[in-house]
């Protein structure tokens, strides 16, 4: 196949190899940018747009799906798992065998499923094709990330993935806007079927736009390790949405899937460190630049993914919105992103990463706190100024974070780095549902199955499942149902409160965590060269002598 023009320009080093940084910058890199953030915000979009279709999805057919508790939180976590952990492997075929390719690959496996997930007849159905859409997800994102990094220069680089990082997050907070606006002139379907014509388009501008490029030395896939990785994950969040969906974390079921996942993990841990290709490579996390920046993007990802799922019954279910007002009430979380984002990575040049990433860590605690104080009477500006502050807080961190850890990797490296630091951040969000939202249910649960022993069985299990459940049930109830009416809310309340003061308590670990760990000043010349020796030694033949392969070659 052809080079790329631009690679044929790239100037050969001291040693003779080509040097991708002095390469000249692709005329074309911010259309190519504008391709890269559409399909980025297709595929993250997902991770979010389904939240306010939850309670429709717990409606009994044909209006929903007549999902349970647990369906729906696999129904979100379904995509997510299955996105984080097919990450790093999709980052190794990105790098292997092109990363225009596997860009095309996901958009179009992702329309597919996106269409099926669209006219699934039960929850069954629905999660396996979420869990296929997450296929194409993984696909996606690694190859988004890598093209950055090879078609803009080291100047403008950061800029790049700042605005990068920016639409990742702004995708999360307007999934729920875009979901209600659906909901509100069409039915649940219609949240995946709006998927199947921008993917069409999306597909036909990367193929007319974004420039081909590959990791020249071909690394093995593993297999092992991904399963590893895949089974030990799944079990560990099956034990937590178990403990939530029964109320009591001591069961033998809860314990035994819960300590298997963790055994799985620590299985895959091992697999990996004994590789001497791994899909993982731990030796990364030796930096602890870039094992900090990876726990403050998954800490916060674990707070939006996690505080998204039960925000959404608090506003439709405590506060009476519909789908689309309550999509609304979450757009200053968006609004922040917005505002602050491409401000993170100039603050982190100018303050150092870790004053960036702490600060907006702290924000978030304070955020959190700050919902555990809502009920249902509180005033409607103080919902959304703790949006905003949320939004903004987690702004600061994601863009600094990210280039902070990029920026510790051989840039030949970059599809399977960025592969990592997106499943990490998924793995993040997935326990975010799974823990919060399994919290939330078991409190809830607790304080509201006293009021719930007047009701026939029959209505009993749907009251107990959910706040909308009880809801539901005390309509069905006319004038009788609105001490249960009050009851649940109250218990919703409650649980909410206890939910909200862990999540805090997370960013509140993450926050001294980034401080202690995370450096302050940019990198020196000494980890520059460092790295381009390790990229000399992890791939000596690549560049060979003159007339080799750059890092940018199509092979």
């Amino acid at each position: 196949m052809l080079r790329n023009e631009s690679e044929n320009l790239v100037p050969e080093g001291r040693d003779g190899t080509h040097d991708p940084d002095d390469a000249p910058a692709d005329p074309r890199r911010w259309r190519v940018l504008a391709c890269l953030v559409v399909s980025l915000v297709l595929v993250v979009l997902d991770t979010s747009i389904v939240s306010v279709a939850l309670r429709t999805l717990a409606l009994p057919p044909p209006d929903g799906l007549g999902a349970s508790s647990s369906e729906l939180q696999w129904a979100v976590d379904s995509y997510t798992l299955v996105f984080a952990t097919l990450l790093v492997s999709a980052g190794v075929f990105a790098d292997r065998f092109g990363r225009k390719r596997t860009l095309l690959a996901g958009l179009l496996l992702f329309g597919a499923f996106s269409a099926a997930a669209a006219h699934s007849d039960g929850a069954g159905e629905l999660i396996a094709t979420r869990a296929g859409m997450g296929i194409g997800a993984a696909l996606v994102v690694p190859a988004t990330l890598a093209v950055i990094t090879n078609v803009f220069p080291p100047g403008e680089r950061a800029k790049a993935i700042g605005l990068w990082a920016a639409s990742a997050g702004l995708a999360v907070a307007i999934g729920p806007v875009t979901g209600g606006l659906l909901l509100e002139h069409f039915w649940w379907g219609s949240l995946f079927l709006i998927n199947v014509p921008i993917v069409l388009v999306g597909a036909a501008a990367v193929a007319v736009t974004v420039p081909e490029s590959a990791d020249p030395v071909h690394r093995p896939f593993d297999p092992v390790g991904v399963l590893l990785c895949v089974a030990g994950l799944g079990v560990l969040v099956l034990g937590i949405i178990k403990g939530g969906e029964t109320g009591d974390w001591t069961t033998p079921v809860v314990w035994a899937n819960m300590l298997g996942g963790l055994l799985l993990l620590a299985c895959f841990v091992g697999w990996e460190r004994r590789r001497a290709q791994p899909a993982l490579d731990l030796r990364w996390f030796r930096d602890a630049r870039f094992s900090a920046a990876v726990a403050a993007i998954s800490v916060v990802f674990f707070g939006l993914l996690g505080s998204s799922f039960y925000m959404i019954f608090y506003l439709q279910s405590v506060r009476g919105y519909t789908a689309l007002q309550a999509g609304c009430c979450l757009l200053p979380l968006a609004v922040g992103q917005i505002v602050f984002s491409p401000q993170s990575t100039a603050m982190a040049r100018r303050h150092g990463p870790r004053a960036v990433c702490t600060a907006g860590l702290a924000m978030t605690t304070l955020t959190f706190l700050g919902v555990s104080v809502l009920d249902q009477h509180s005033p409607l500006w103080q919902c959304e100024a703790l949006f905003f502050l949320m939004g903004g807080a987690m702004g600061c961190v994601m863009p600094a974070a990210t280039s902070s850890a990029m920026a510790t990797l051989p840039r030949h490296r970059a599809g399977t780095g960025a592969a990592m630091l997106n499943s990490l951040r998924q793995v993040g969000g997935a326990l975010g549902v799974a823990v919060l939202g399994s919290l939330l249910a078991s409190h809830y649960q607790g304080r509201v199955d006293p009021h719930l022993h007047p009701l026939p069985d029959t209505l009993r299990p749907l009251a107990q499942e959910s706040v909308a459940g009880a809801l539901t049930v005390a309509d069905r109830l006319g004038p009788h149902g609105t001490d249960l009416a009050a009851h649940a809310v109250d218990a919703f309340v409650a649980a909410m409160r206890v939910t909200s003061l862990t999540a805090a308590g997370v960013m509140l670990a993450g926050t001294v965590a980034v401080f202690l760990s995370l450096r302050g000043k940019r990198e020196g010349r000494d980890g520059q060269d460092r790295r381009d020796g390790q990229a000399r030694q992890e791939r000596p033949d690549a560049a060979g002598g003159r007339g080799g392969k750059g890092a940018d070659a199509v092979p």
